[in-house]
């Protein structure tokens, strides 16, 4: 009886995961759906819930009396943040970005060209090693030790010293746009521990965008009578661009929004993300350190507009 029984029963079990199989395989979107379902709504609740808001909070006030949030609908957070010293954090933030996303593209750019055209086999190898190999250590002890470095007691000191070059720092801190009593509490500093530390997300992309320019076309330059420099203007450099792009966006934004790297290594004068964070922590004044954090979504999604226009996203 047992082996009837089981007999009956088999063969309703596989018919119902048949049917079931075959009802996914005739509709495939159900699948995608439930697999692609919970991490989305996850995604929408958690992401785009809290950006939702992030808005709607930078839309508020602050009592200046009693120091709790007006909860009524106002522009006067906007007009606080795009007046006075506010408006110089920002400018301040967006000039630094802009200038690490054009100097790590400057320095990328020759990087990535040798790993593309001449490097090969064990060299490449070593390449991406070189490249990855920065990422693969702690954040905060990179920070650390270029604070270290760039110290008045730093090698990078005692080097100029030894070169009788120490006069370049000096003469260098002195002026009006950089400030700092060393290098480690001054623009420059961060300046440079910003592109060492996004600088691999500017070569690679740059290096995947060289390997897709075939060979032939900078041969054919050259046979059609192009200079080294006319073959760079007219067919590598535009061949490249998206992968330039694509690595600006990644640069550009992560310092946009930075909060460790000017904390640590920086001035008295603060970035956006030190303005968010003394807003939100210090001043209690929750609506203005919204509209701060608003401040690198608006630039952003501009910025990844334009780049999807110059088809930076094929570069990725």
């Amino acid at each position: 009886m047992t082996i009837v029984a089981e007999s009956i029963i088999l063969p309703q079990r596989r018919s119902t995961a048949g049917r079931l199989s075959d009802f996914l395989w005739r509709h495939p979107h159900v699948l995608l759906a439930i697999f692609l379902g919970p991490p989305l709504l996850w995604l929408g609740i958690v992401y785009l819930g809290s950006l939702f808001a992030l808005l709607l909070q930078s839309f508020f006030s602050i009592d200046d009396f009693s120091g709790l949030v007006n909860y009524e609908f106002t522009l006067a957070t906007y007009r606080q943040l795009l007046s006075g010293a506010n408006l110089d954090i920002i400018i301040r933030t967006v000039t630094m970005a802009a200038v690490v996303t054009l100097v790590s593209a400057l320095v990328a750019f020759p990087i990535a060209y040798y790993a593309a055209r001449y490097a090969r086999g064990k060299w490449k190898a070593l390449f991406y090693l070189a490249v990855m190999l920065p990422l693969w250590s702690s954040y905060l002890v990179k920070i650390y030790a270029w604070k270290l470095i760039l110290a008045k007691e730093g090698i990078l000191t005692w080097i100029f010293q030894k070169l009788n070059l120490l006069w370049l720092i000096d003469a260098w801190l002195s002026l009006p746009l950089v400030g700092g009593n060393s290098l480690s509490v001054s623009y420059t500093g961060t300046f440079i521990v910003f592109v060492y530390v996004w600088m691999p997300f500017m070569i690679l992309p740059i290096q995947a965008a060289l390997e897709r320019v075939p060979a032939s076309l900078i041969e054919a330059s050259s046979d059609l009578g192009g200079t080294p420099s006319q073959t760079f203007r007219h067919v590598l450099f535009p061949l490249a661009l998206p992968g330039i792009v694509a690595g600006s966006i990644f640069t550009f934004s992560l310092t946009l929004g930075d909060y460790i790297i000017p904390q640590i290594v920086g001035s008295s004068r603060l970035f956006i993300g030190q303005a968010v964070y003394a807003q939100q922590g210090t001043a209690g004044n929750i609506p203005l350190a919204a509209a701060f954090t608003v401040v690198p979504i608006v630039i952003m999604g501009a910025y990844l507009w334009m780049a999807r226009r110059m088809g930076a996203f094929d570069a990725l």
